[in-house]
């Protein structure tokens, strides 16, 4: 079930860089229904047989990690300096727990309390530099034995479904899209195709890059979670795109330009088969179809994505329905790519 799998990512630990549990995972939720490789930088490459083999060749995309932080000083009072791996607003990290390093200790983003914060200055967010990790630990010494500097930290947060078919976790962004993947080689494919989960996307798309190269694809479809503002102080274009709406079909965004033939076809699609689809209603945001369309001779390439509240958070918001959504709407447009001469 599309929302179990979900669940099992979400609940893995795997900021840009350090995917490995992730891909593990995925590797052995794969199993035997496709040939798997992982190249250099750690993106699991996945060819998919199906009952036919298409003229061009089509590969379908999301990225493993998820925003975090890195260790990069220990204080002599224990406490530990980091830096954000990925965007993160600080207003989403004072007070959270997080889990931090290879034995996951607890850990708590600190800073100073209210009551020592002046007046003047408390309605101002603290920059990420001004807090720190708190351990436990007493002194320096005592926390260099559960921890060191480059030590991933990770958002703890627990997977919750709650109102009417809502799903609240970390890193939904995007074990969102890799699920959905997972689903679709389970099921099986009607053509050929190649699923790419690839690496450090929320550090500037690198690891989607090279697993375009090298599989060299005529189409890709990116599958993603994106940014949803349905909240009561954003109105008209600022809300982006909703949960509950069904699938968002991107159209432009701060990385690509997408193909204007397969975003028309996805939304016929969608309509065709009874299948909630949107847009987004600003050129917000980025994901990996902005190293994937420029790959080699360039890659025709669409974007379907879960619209998400919260993003980069550790209560990233999704509706089960629109995850629904988005499996229907990837399988449709990812036969029509390879069955028609677009």
């Amino acid at each position: 079930m599309l929302k179990d799998t979900l669940k099992e990512l979400c609940c893995l630990d795997g900021i840009s860089g350090r995917e490995n549990e992730v891909r593990e995972r995925i590797i052995s939720l794969i199993g035997d229904k496709a040939e798997v490789r992982t190249d250099n930088l750690g993106n699991v490459i996945a060819f998919c047989r199906g009952k036919k083999t298409p003229e061009k060749k089509l590969m379908i995309s999301a990225h493993m990690d998820e925003v975090g932080f890195m260790v990069t000083y220990i204080n002599e009072d224990g406490t530990l300096c980091f830096t954000p791996v990925g965007g993160i607003d600080p207003r989403v990290c004072f007070g959270k727990r997080v889990r931090v390093g290879r034995q996951k200790i607890t850990g708590l983003i600190a800073g100073s309390a209210i009551h020592n914060v002046a007046k003047a200055d408390r309605n101002k967010v603290k920059s990420l530099d001004k807090l720190v990790i708190d351990i436990g630990a007493g002194s320096k010494e005592e926390a260099e034995k559960l921890v060191r500097q480059g030590d991933s930290v990770y958002f703890t947060s627990e997977f919750t479904e709650f109102g009417s078919g809502m799903i609240s976790s970390k890193a939904i962004d995007d074990r969102a899209g890799c699920a959905v993947m997972i689903e679709m080689i389970n099921e099986g494919v009607e053509f050929d195709t190649y699923f790419t989960f690839v690496v450090q996307e929320e550090i500037g798309l690198r690891g989607s890059g090279c697993a375009a190269f090298s599989v060299e694809p005529d189409f890709a479809i990116v599958l993603e979670a994106t940014t949803a503002s349905d909240i009561p102080s954003e109105s008209g274009a600022d809300r982006v795109c909703e949960v509950g709406k069904g699938a968002v079909v991107s159209i432009i965004d701060r990385a690509t330009m997408y193909d204007e033939g397969l975003s028309s076809l996805a939304f016929e699609l969608a309509e065709d088969n009874g299948i909630p689809a949107q847009t987004k209603t600003k050129a917000a945001g980025g994901n990996d179809a902005g190293a994937i369309h420029q790959s080699r001779e360039g890659v025709r390439t669409a974007a379907i994505s879960v619209p998400c509240r919260y993003l980069h958070s550790p209560v990233c918001v999704i509706k089960e329905d629109d995850l629904n959504s988005v499996y229907k709407l990837a399988r449709l447009l990812a036969d029509r790519i390879l069955a028609d001469d677009l």
